[in-house]
């Protein structure tokens, strides 16, 4: 058995909220562990936005047990009322003697009053246990919530050399059923999903989360500078999710009030003629929109390479090669003159699925 310390209590407070991943809205995902006597006695994590804190659930699940007990937590313990109590006063109702977190609250309204509140009553507080860890796993809250502005995944999915589809637009299947299942997992874990009006037009998707166990679908959003989407779209005619369309300043307003009227949000980007994507993803995050998984085509990827606008790029590759003059590639925009100018990944990670390959990675800016 793996020996028993900080580490042990917050790895399994960590696995707790790594599951509830997609679910809490722009609120974190959080995991507690109460221990008292060396002895697990309460456990608990953050659902969904508006309900109960992990803190919460775990100190109720131990009852009287909770007095002189450690309490592993893995973000800082909030310190104000939103739509919930502070877990902090909660914490020190509860008289527990220490309290082990993994990272501090970005968040504005905590941003380390949490830690100071806890230590003001005289509770042992430790910070930075498994720190790395927990800042990864709430990398899309942070973003959000320290800048107003969605989290931005690209997934994209290719052959061995570099094709999206064949020079017919034959894209049916890349990869392979595990490879495809994942980017469910992925579409989650994930409040938007986000395409160009080429993709909707060329392959009618519903942009929904199809999975053995019912996940959830995020919202579809629409990248259409015309409003030229087919009113039979998937997306504008079925009731999976939530569509919003990202248009200009230029559209045609009686279309808008069309599209409206069926239940679209409609969202004017600039003056035009192309939307504007960085005042969308700031509009998309006030809409209370904190993650986005891109899967356009090449172009809609090359414009948010382009821009600067990604924060992680997920590319499945298979073993195929198509080749094809007009076939098309992960990225296309511009490009650089010169290699020192290219966009790198760092903070790689790579993962065999069967036959196919999947590199994840945060991207860095060339010179």
């Amino acid at each position: 058995m793996e020996f028993m310390n900080d580490e042990y209590y917050m790895s399994l407070a960590l696995d707790m909220a790594e599951k509830a991943l997609g679910q809490t809205g722009t609120n974190p995902v959080v995991g507690a562990v109460v221990v008292k006597d060396g002895a697990i006695v309460g456990i608990g994590m953050h659902l969904k936005q508006g309900t109960p804190h992990a803190e919460v659930h775990a100190l109720n699940m131990a009852g009287r047990l909770a007095e002189g007990s450690t309490v592993y937590v893995t973000l800082e313990p909030c310190s104000h009322y939103g739509l919930t109590p502070p877990c902090s006063e909660r914490l020190i109702a509860e008289k527990v003697a220490r309290v082990v977190i993994a990272c501090e609250d970005p968040n504005p309204k905590v941003a380390g009053r949490g830690i100071a509140m806890l230590k003001a009553q005289g509770i042992n507080v430790q910070v930075g246990v498994l720190r790395d860890r927990a800042i990864s796993l709430n990398k899309k809250f942070i973003k959000f919530i320290t800048t107003g502005m969605p989290y931005i995944t690209i997934k994209s999915a290719s052959t061995l050399d570099g094709k999206i589809a064949s020079a017919t637009g034959d894209s049916k299947w890349i990869t392979n059923e595990r490879s495809r299942a994942l980017v469910h997992v992925m579409r989650h874990q994930h409040q938007g999903i986000l395409v160009g009006i080429g993709t909707v037009i060329a392959d009618d998707p519903e942009l929904s989360t199809r999975l053995p166990v019912p996940g959830l679908s995020p919202v579809r959003i629409i990248v259409d500078s015309s409003l030229r989407i087919p009113d039979h779209s998937k997306v504008i005619t079925d009731t999976l999710a939530k569509t919003i369309l990202l248009t200009t300043a230029q559209a045609d307003e009686d279309r808008i009030k069309e599209l409206e009227g069926r239940g679209i949000r409609v969202i004017p980007c600039g003056e035009g003629p192309r939307v504007d994507m960085t005042l969308a993803l700031s509009l998309l995050g006030r809409e209370g929109i904190s993650s986005i998984l891109v899967e356009g085509g090449g172009r809609i990827n090359g414009s948010f390479i382009r821009e600067k606008l990604v924060d992680e790029v997920a590319l499945f590759i298979a073993p195929k090669l198509i080749g094809g003059l007009g076939s098309t590639g992960n990225f296309v925009f511009e490009g650089y003159d010169q290699m020192k100018d290219a966009v790198t990944l760092k903070d790689m990670s790579v993962e065999i699925l069967e036959d196919n390959v999947l590199i994840r990675g945060t991207p860095v800016w060339g010179e």
